[in-house]
Parts: C-alpha cells; sequence; structure tokens
C-alpha cells in the first residue's frame, strides 16, 4: 500500500471515528437522526475530492498520450522496436497515477455522490477523437514528441497541488516524459 493510499485511509478512519464519538453525544436537532458533518470531516472530504480529481486529471493525460502511442504504432509498424519500450513505460505511469479507481477518499455527501456520478458517467459515454498521426514516420515521431512534453508539462503542474507523495511521483513521470521525447527527437534516427 502506498503512503498516499496509507493517508486516505487513516483520514477516512479518523473521519469514520469522529462520527462515531459524535453519533455517542445528544442530539440537539430533536432525534431526527440526522446532523452536519463537522468542518473537520468537510475539510477532509474537500482534501480527497481535490485529490482525486488531481489524480483524474493526470491519469487522463498518460491515458491520452498512451492512445497517441498506439495511433502511432498502429499507422507505423516499423516503429514498433523504437517505440513499445516507451508505450510500456507511458501505460506503466498511467496505472502508478491511480488509474483502475485507486484513489480512497472518504465518503462523500449525497450532493458530492451525485456530482461525482454524473461527471463519471458523463466522462464514460463520451466518445473517443480519434487521434490522427503524421504519413511520415519522421513528422510522427515529432508529434509524439510533442505530446511527451505537453504530458510532461501538464504533470509538472500538476506538482504545485499534489499532495508530497503523489508530487514525488508526477515528478518522476514528468522527467520519463522529458526523457521519452528527447529519445523521440534526438536519441535515435528514425
Amino acid at each position: 500500500m502506498t503512503t498516499t493510499g496509507r493517508r486516505a485511509l487513516l483520514m477516512a478512519g479518523a473521519a469514520a471515528g469522529a462520527t462515531a464519538l459524535v453519533g455517542c453525544t445528544d442530539s440537539s436537532d430533536g432525534g431526527s437522526g440526522t446532523r452536519r458533518p463537522s468542518a473537520a470531516e468537510l475539510e477532509a472530504e474537500r482534501v480527497a475530492r481535490a485529490e482525486a480529481a488531481l489524480r483524474l486529471r493526470s491519469v487522463t493525460a498518460s491515458r491520452t498520450l498512451l492512445e497517441r502511442y498506439d495511433a502511432t504504432l498502429s499507422a507505423h509498424p516499423a516503429l514498433a522496436s523504437r517505440l513499445n519500450p516507451l508505450r510500456r513505460s507511458v501505460a506503466a505511469h498511467a496505472k502508478a497515477l491511480g488509474e483502475g479507481g485507486t484513489t480512497a477518499s472518504p465518503t462523500p455527501t449525497a450532493s458530492a455522490k451525485t456530482s461525482a456520478t454524473s461527471s463519471a458517467t458523463a466522462t464514460a459515454t463520451a466518445s473517443p477523437v480519434p487521434v490522427r498521426v503524421a504519413a511520415d514516420p519522421r513528422t510522427a515521431l515529432k508529434e509524439l514528441a510533442a505530446a511527451e512534453r505537453t504530458t510532461s508539462d501538464r504533470h509538472t503542474t500538476a506538482l504545485l497541488t499534489a499532495p508530497s507523495e503523489y508530487a514525488r511521483l508526477l515528478a518522476s513521470v514528468a522527467a520519463a516524459g522529458a526523457a521519452h521525447a528527447y529519445l523521440l527527437t534526438e536519441g535515435a534516427p528514425a
């Protein structure tokens, strides 16, 4: 379990413990059974949602780059020996950044659940835009290198708001993206 995962688990446990303690106190709402979340619970939920949104943006950027690799490999199979190692690395980055719902967060409020559900549905139903790849292999490599730089820049920008462990991961992925861009343009002839 990663440190970020442990932190989210501890935050969720602390929120659950606080909820249990609050549930043991006398309710001033006349016994209706509803209570307002505490400021700490609201802040924990806000932090968890912000981190989940950051992870989603980071994974989306890496998945978009992975789609470009797939399109380039499909258009230029002769480049497979050069691109496959880089593609595998990008796929590993997407997974490490939180692909597949590995982000944990406290139980959201009803409005947050509705918003998250509608956002997830909109994302899942959006049809992917086909990636256009240049017919010339050298141009296709330059386009792929530009996509690597763009993704690396997005990960670098995300460092500003990322929790420390996730920021280190983003920094590593951004550095790898810069190295990929170099390898695609300067590292070896097409």
